[in-house]
Formats: structure tokens, sequence, C-alpha cells
């Protein structure tokens, strides 16, 4: 009769082994900053995510960093993407995008122009998905002095357009001009018709989880339910995402990811613009759950 095989090792391991926990089981987490930031802020969402989720692969991506995060939205998307395609490639059960602030744009215009990704749950969080309409934080390094109702001015010409804030600049009392002078934002929308808006629909669709995150108290985002997709009409109310162009003609996918139940929502309270990333609690109420 054979003697009983012993199992030698460290306590962490043999628990995961006897849990039926398998260190590699997650996919890799992919985060993308926002406007004048880097990869230094976000060690402490990092620490978050593996003690979470052990052996998890994080990468934050260092690239447009600091003052660099004002170049043009479309030039940063075609970097970024070049910079996670590795990463795809190496995950073959697909990766998580976890996108900041700017970086929540910059992260669904990636997943729009990209036919082959592989991303599984894309949480945007605190991201002015529908745009933004308002001088707050540091929004104010770039308009110091400016009124916000005269910003258009300067964001809808050629020369703001090279400014990333003004890609996704959207003053409700200028449409008409936002629509014809934004090369960003409306046309990442599917507001402005183009060639590749059924292809662009279909590479977004993807995904299998859409995660909005955002909350009343943020400070920047303006309005804050630009988090959720919701925006200002021409006097200045907050019209929610379903009720959305983009979302009732489904132009870029939205309603349809929603109808499948692909999209959630994490509303919180009391969560300053600069706390979105390093909070315990909106992690583990509103990221935590995605990152398998």
């Amino acid at each position: 009769m054979k003697s009983p095989q012993v199992i030698r090792g460290s306590p962490t391991l043999l628990l995961l082994l006897l849990t039926g926990v398998c260190i590699d089981a997650y996919r890799p987490v992919v985060i993308v900053h926002g406007l004048f930031q880097g990869p230094e802020p976000f060690k402490k969402l990092v620490q978050y995510i593996t003690k979470a989720h052990p052996g998890t692969k994080v990468k934050v991506i260092s690239l447009y960093n600091n003052e660099n995060s004002l170049r043009p939205l479309w030039r940063q998307v075609q970097d970024f993407r070049k910079a996670i395609d590795p990463i795809m490639r190496k995950a073959p059960n697909g990766i998580h995008l976890l996108c900041y602030s700017q970086g929540g744009l910059i992260c669904r215009a990636l997943l729009s122009r990209t036919p082959y990704h592989n991303v599984h749950s894309f949480i945007s969080l605190a991201s002015p998905q529908a745009g933004q309409y308002g001088i707050t934080g540091y929004l104010k390094q770039v308009f110091p002095v400016m009124l916000r109702k005269i910003v258009f001015h300067i964001c809808y010409t050629r020369l703001g357009q090279k400014l990333s804030i003004c890609n996704f600049w959207n003053d409700p009392h200028h449409r008409s001009r936002y629509f014809q002078k934004n090369i960003f934002l409306p046309q990442l929308d599917g507001d402005k018709p183009h060639k590749y808006m059924k292809a662009w629909r279909k590479n977004f669709l993807r995904i299998k989880k859409l995660v909005l995150i955002g909350g009343p108290d943020d400070g920047v985002i303006t309005p804050w339910q630009s988090s959720l997709f919701g925006f200002y009409d021409s006097r200045e109310h907050v019209v929610q995402m379903m009720n959305e162009q983009f979302y009732k003609e489904d132009t870029f996918g939205l309603k349809t990811l929603n109808a499948r139940g692909g999209v959630s929502t994490c509303v919180l309270p009391g969560v300053e613009h600069s706390y979105w990333y390093s909070s315990s609690e909106v992690f583990r109420r509103c990221i935590k759950k995605w990152l398998t």
C-alpha cells in the first residue's frame, strides 16, 4: 500500500489549490490614464486589483503623460492601440480595459477602430463619454480666465482641435458648429455620419460588458451624467442616456449592447474626480467584480 502523497509548498499556494482557485485565471487588466497624468497615480488601484485577484497582470500604459495628454485624441488613440495590441495578442481569453477620465474616450475610440480586439470588459471610470461643458478643476490650466460660453470660439477651429479637451468640448448652445468643426466626438458617436460607421459599430459590440462609473460630486465632469452618456440639451437640462439621439438611433451600438444586458452603471456620491482611482470603496463597489 502506497503512503499518502505529501504536498509541500507555501500556505498561500496550498490554500489556492485546495479552494480550486487558479492564479492564472484572471484576464489581464490594462489601465489608461486621464488628462495631465501618467502611470504614477494608479499604484494604489493596481494594488487593489492584485490583492483582490491574485496573479492578475496589470499594465498602466505610459504614453502621452502629463502635458502631452493635450495632444489630439485621434493621434493618442492610434498610439495607445499600438501599445495595447501586443497585450491582447498574448491573452487568448481577452483583456479588461479600465480607463479613467479622458482615457475613457481614448479607449472607446480604440475599441471602435480595432476590428480584432478581444476586450471583455470596458470600464469607463469618471469619463466624459457624452462630452464636457464646464471649466472645472484641472481644465482651468488650459482655459484659466475663459467663460465656458466662449470656449467654442477656440475649440471649434482647426487650431483648437489640436487640443484633446477641444476634441470632446460639447457646447449645447452651438450644436451646428460642434457637428461641423469637432473632428472627434461627433464622429465617434455617429452623430456625424461617415463611411466607417457600420464597421466601428461592429467593433465596439465585440465587448461583453461596458461599466459606466460616475457620481454627482465629481466636480470636473460637467454635467456629471456625461459619465453615464447623459448630457445637456439647449436649455442645459440633462438628457439621460436612453433619450440621447445616438442611443435612440443606435449609431455606435450602445442601445444594442444595453439590450443584451451588456451595460452596467455605478453611481457613487461623495467622490471627487481625482479620487475615483484611489478609493477602496469605488474599487469594491464598482470595479472589482468585473475583473474576473
